[in-house]
């Protein structure tokens, strides 16, 4: 089944498919598209995520072959790549498993590899249940998570991602899949294949991006990596989006 997604921007600019974290969706790119309204940007609603099926699998495997889809539905051979978080681990497997669909990839502080008793902790706390009985309580749950994220973000985000279902105020995802998606998380580390120009934005409050898996994306990549780090937490590019946004102007462009 195709993924949905978003479409935004110039529908002549060069294309941008662009992959959200685990609990996220298409539209939280709003922030970028604004910055470059001149590129066609798909953002893409996972699988597991906002109107995207939410049956599995979850593998990373599955999720490039979602995204591979996508591009076949729109008729983009080569696209240039945007990842946060889990997204840029699966934008960095779309560039190894079809390397000629990506033209240039991003990763903003990609969850990749990391720490499987952490993972471990992680998934265990996705397995409870989170509900709110009003907005305002998801809202306040959401702004201790995001402190630093503005909060014009803050609010399109209930806007767009929160529903009532079931008896409760609930955000568009399942939690088994992002249960999966940790386990994926803990896979051992790839690089992107020699001769993908890549921008990796490591979050500087955050430990998603390790030192070690920096040195092998310069071993395998040599002067087409680029890193640019941002004094920011996790979700950079809502923290930060001017910042980001000249970034992958400047890399994309």
């Amino acid at each position: 089944m195709p993924l949905h997604f978003h479409l935004a921007g110039d529908p002549a600019g060069r294309p941008i498919l662009a992959i959200h974290g685990v609990t996220g969706h298409g539209l939280r790119w709003r922030p970028l598209v604004e910055a470059l309204p001149h590129r066609r940007w798909i953002g893409v609603d996972v699988r597991g995520h906002g109107d995207s099926p939410w049956t599995p699998p979850w593998t990373l495997e599955q999720h490039v072959t979602d995204a591979v889809g996508v591009l076949d539905e729109l008729g983009i051979a080569r696209a240039d790549v945007v990842g946060h978080s889990f997204g840029g681990a699966i934008a960095t497997h779309l560039s190894r498993s079809a390397p000629g669909r990506v033209r240039r990839l991003a990763l903003l502080d990609p969850a990749i590899g990391l720490d499987p008793e952490l993972m471990l902790e992680f998934a265990e706390n996705t397995c409870d249940d989170e509900s709110w009985p009003t907005r305002e309580q998801a809202r306040d749950a959401k702004a201790g998570d995001w402190p630093d994220v503005p909060s014009e973000i803050l609010d399109d985000e209930l806007d767009t991602h929160l529903e009532w279902r079931g008896d409760a105020w609930r955000w568009r995802y399942s939690r088994a899949s992002v249960v999966a998606a940790w386990s994926q998380m803990a896979r051992v580390a790839v690089v992107p294949p020699r001769g993908t120009p890549t921008l990796v934005v490591p979050a500087g409050r955050a430990d998603y991006v390790s030192g070690e898996w920096l040195a092998a994306c310069r071993a395998r990549l040599g002067d087409d990596l680029r890193v640019v780090p941002l004094d920011a937490g996790h979700m950079v590019f809502l923290e930060r989006p001017g910042e980001v946004a000249a970034a992958l102007g400047e890399f994309l462009d």
